[in-house]
């Protein structure tokens, strides 16, 4: 069996991921607390792979290295810095030319090479970034996705997809509640016809 690409991402209500440009992650809007967030580190431990726009690895390699051995995080920090800093990643970037943290880069022909990793892979490979997932999208590699959905209404912002993506359907696989109102939405795209 190939490889599926699963695209992670927590959202409002409205389905945005971001209220301003750049909130990296971290909006006041976000109710991420510890069960979620032990969630996030059960579902990660899992993967094969991440792929990564390039906005959101600078987010995250700006934060998850250093927060690893930072004593004065909780251990379920502590533990995703040491998932997301080791787990192998491909940043899918037309303007890095380096990146630590045992990642990859793939560029231009980014979408040829994601789909022969998929078609020779194996496990879930998480996907993070709205433009990368439209891309899959729009590519045909989507296999799923994993939505953290936060009890909050945006109305403006950054969406889960980019304008013009193609529309697929979806089934739905599982769906859990966690402190603070949020719930897992965990989805399979159906395959084209």
């Amino acid at each position: 069996m190939p490889a599926r690409f699963v695209y992670w991402m927590n959202v409002s209500l409205d389905l945005k991921i971001e209220r301003r440009a750049n909130e990296q992650g971290g909006g006041d809007w976000l109710r991420i607390g510890e069960s979620l967030h032990r969630d996030f580190n059960e579902r990660a431990g899992t993967l094969s792979m991440m792929i990564q726009g390039r906005r959101i690895y600078e987010t995250m390699e700006g934060f998850w290295p250093t927060a690893r051995e930072n004593a004065g995080l909780p251990d379920y920090l502590r533990e995703y810095g040491t998932i997301w800093t080791d787990i192998p990643k491909i940043l899918v970037s037309r303007t890095r030319t380096t990146a630590g943290h045992n990642t990859e880069i793939y560029g231009d022909d980014a979408m040829e090479r994601l789909a022969a990793l998929r078609a020779g892979g194996e496990g879930d490979i998480g996907v993070g970034g709205a433009s990368l997932a439209s891309q899959l999208v729009t590519s045909g590699l989507l296999d799923g996705l994993v939505l953290y959905v936060h009890p909050v209404v945006l109305g403006e912002g950054r969406p889960l997809f980019d304008e013009g993506t193609p529309s697929v359907e979806c089934d739905v696989l599982e769906q859990r509640s966690f402190d603070g109102g949020v719930t897992l939405h965990r989805y399979a795209v159906r395959t084209r016809q």
